[in-house]
């Protein structure tokens, strides 16, 4: 009707200019005859007669034409919605069915659909309220074995809504999708660890059995996931997987990890894996290429567990062994010379550790000072850390004039650095854990000298990279790498101890983690000039601080029978400190296997993880940001209080827990 007006009105608008027109020429043809007057307000009368009449007349038959072209198509409507190839539904959000066509009522023949609509108009009514802009519906759902898209429109009726829906039958695409991805491809790599040094240990005629059970464990373990593996090189396989097959793969945690470690040619040697496999990539090359960065990782934490890369995440399994030591000396010498060279052609060497440094950070850089010192450069420590666990090393620093111009603040050291600046980071892999994430940023040449596991943030543009996790600490490779400079590298009394201190710390005195090789760099150390009386001073502990580790010992509780939890309640710049010597004392402990203990630093919350090697905590403190080694892991956590930490944590010792079921 209102279309009907709107023809209409522009018909009566151009009949009233037509007769303004004529009235104009009549007018002037009046002037010059006068006439015509008569005539032509005769004529002018019967033409609006005319035109009034005319006018109705094609009123009525356009009236007539919109009736009889509305009647046609909602009669037209009407069948399209009852024989619509689609099933079709009017309803009311409230559940009240309005209207149902005849496919509908076939598709949905044999299936108790009321339910199903129920929850439809459920979703659809609350994502209306919940987005006013809305005037469409495209949802996906799945009834009974296939996939519908549902498509509509709906209209407010008081409180509630009409809702038309058709439902289109989608599984057919859904399945060919399915189907696609799941033939997706995952590229990866297997390494047998340290091959080199196992395989020098067995004797010759039990080599090439030990080896051919090997390759048929992990034959057969692909053809179980219908995957294929290839030999690449004595030690190392590239395997291709479906992506169908990994979510098994996962959910038996890799168990091809256990069964290598079944075949042990010694009770003092076990044969391990890393396994890393990814989908990260828009060609099997690029797989192959962030199988390969992924193997580094894997290789970085120690080896003995696998990593699945896909997106931006990297899940790992396994890796709950001790790292086998390498006795071979051969890296340190070939990285000596290396680190030798890149001092040689820089201008100047920045040292820096991570935040919140300690005696293994301060070792390891007082070992470096002394080899860029040595030839010839200028050095620099930086270092923004006032605390306890450095306060005696650095009281004895500021007495020694040599060292006045050692420590440098980031925001000077930034200020001294030019584009042949080396930065050497020490005791860290980590981009976001270093003392001055600026300072990182800013160099050109970086070397990182680390021992513990690699975490996926590591620092991934370094020039040189000494990374062993079987060390005891970062001092124990700088003293291999002093040791065997082609330069003849002297050290002082201080730095040596420097150096012990931070083997001593690490290790706890030579309790954990200690290998051949911690023994020898500690025995050439103590020919430095190491007064070990001195160091132990460094780590005594005042009598407010013993007070405080002997409450927090006193609260500790035990989950798991074997492993205890405490916290330190106390606002304490040096809360780190005290909560890594609480986590040491409780291991005293019998029966206590692990420890774990929550202080707050600042407006975050650190954590403390020790263990005698039965447990992970490395692998735990890992999912809440943190890392470290086996037997010893630190995390800091944000955005939650302490009573919520503890709880995460003991969701994450749960979880460990679990996985090894």
């Amino acid at each position: 009707m209102n279309h009907n007006k709107k023809v209409l009105q522009k018909i009566v608008s151009k009949t009233k200019i037509y007769l303004a027109i004529i009235a104009i020429l009549l007018i002037i043809l009046c002037i010059y005859n006068p006439i015509l007057i008569i005539p032509s307000i005769i004529i002018y009368v019967l033409l609006i007669v005319y035109a009034y009449w005319t006018n109705n007349k094609r009123e009525e038959e356009l009236t007539e034409h919109i009736k009889n072209l509305t009647f046609s198509l909602d009669k037209v409507a009407k069948i399209a919605l009852v024989n619509s190839p689609f099933p079709l539904v009017i309803a009311e959000t409230n559940g009240n069915l309005i209207f149902r066509n005849t496919k509908f009522n076939q598709e949905f023949a044999n299936i108790d659909i009321n339910n199903y609509l129920t929850n439809i108009l459920n979703d659809v009514k609350l994502e209306i309220k919940n987005n006013d802009k809305k005037e469409k519906i495209y949802d996906e759902v799945k009834i009974d074995k296939n996939t519908y898209k549902l498509y509509g429109d709906y209209m407010p009726l008081k409180d509630e809504y009409i809702i038309t829906i058709y439902f289109v039958d989608d599984t057919k695409l859904v399945e060919l999708e399915n189907l696609f991805d799941n033939k997706d491809m995952y590229i990866g790599l297997i390494m047998i660890d340290n091959y080199e040094e196992i395989i020098q240990r067995i004797p010759d005629d039990e080599k090439t059995q030990l080896m051919a059970e090997i390759e048929k464990k992990l034959y057969d373990w692909a053809s179980d996931y219908k995957g294929l593996i290839l030999k690449s090189e004595r030690d190392t396989f590239v395997c291709i997987f479906e992506k169908q097959y990994m979510k098994a793969i996962e959910e038996k945690k890799f168990d091809i990890l256990d069964t290598i470690k079944e075949l042990q040619p010694s009770d003092k040697m076990q044969f391990t894996l890393s396994v890393a496999i990814s989908n990260e990539g828009t060609s099997n090359l690029e797989k192959y290429k962030t199988a390969q960065a992924a193997l580094d990782i894997v290789l970085g934490r120690g080896g003995d567990q696998a990593v699945v890369h896909e997106g931006d995440k990297y899940t790992f399994f396994g890796g709950r062994t001790q790292e086998l030591e390498k006795r071979t000396k051969v890296k340190a010498r070939i990285i000596a010379h290396a680190l030798e060279g890149l001092i040689t052609e820089s201008s100047k060497v920045m040292i820096m550790g991570h935040s919140n440094s300690d005696m293994d950070c301060m070792g390891a850089s007082m070992g470096i000072y002394r080899l860029a010192k040595s030839l010839e450069k200028e050095a620099y420590i930086v270092l923004n850390t006032d605390g306890e666990n450095l306060a005696s090393f650095l009281k004895e620093v500021e007495q020694d004039s040599e060292y006045e111009k050692l420590i440098l603040e980031p925001q000077n050291a930034l200020s001294e650095m030019d584009e042949d600046t080396l930065l050497v980071v020490v005791d860290t892999n980590k981009k976001n854990y270093v003392e001055s994430p600026e300072v990182l940023q800013k160099a050109k040449k970086i070397m990182v000298i680390d021992h513990h596991r690699r975490s996926p943030d590591y620092i991934e543009n370094a020039t040189l990279i000494f990374h062993e996790v079987y060390a005891s600490s970062a001092s124990e490779l700088v003293t291999e790498l002093v040791e065997y400079a082609q330069k003849e590298v002297t050290l002082t009394n201080l730095e040596a101890e420097a150096l012990y201190a931070g083997i001593m710390m690490d290790t706890k005195t030579f309790t954990f983690k200690t290998g051949v090789r911690t023994f020898e760099a500690a025995a050439y150390l103590r020919k430095s000039g190491v007064d070990i009386i001195k160091v132990k001073k460094w780590f005594q502990s005042d009598l407010g601080t013993y007070n405080k580790i002997s409450n927090i010992i006193g609260k500790a509780e035990i989950v798991y029978d074997s492993i205890a939890i405490s916290t330190y309640e106390e606002e304490d710049k040096d809360a780190n400190v005290v909560c890594a010597k609480a986590a040491d004392e409780l291991l005293t402990i019998s029966n206590i296997t692990a420890s774990f203990v929550l202080g707050k630093l600042g407006d975050r919350i650190c954590i403390s993880g020790r263990s005698i090697g039965d447990i992970n905590v490395q692998v735990i403190l890992e999912k809440l940001g943190g890392g470290g080694h086996i037997t010893l892991a630190g995390a800091q956590v944000e955005g939650m209080d302490m009573e919520e930490t503890k709880q995460e944590l003991l969701n994450r010792i749960h979880e460990y827990f679990s996985e090894q079921i």
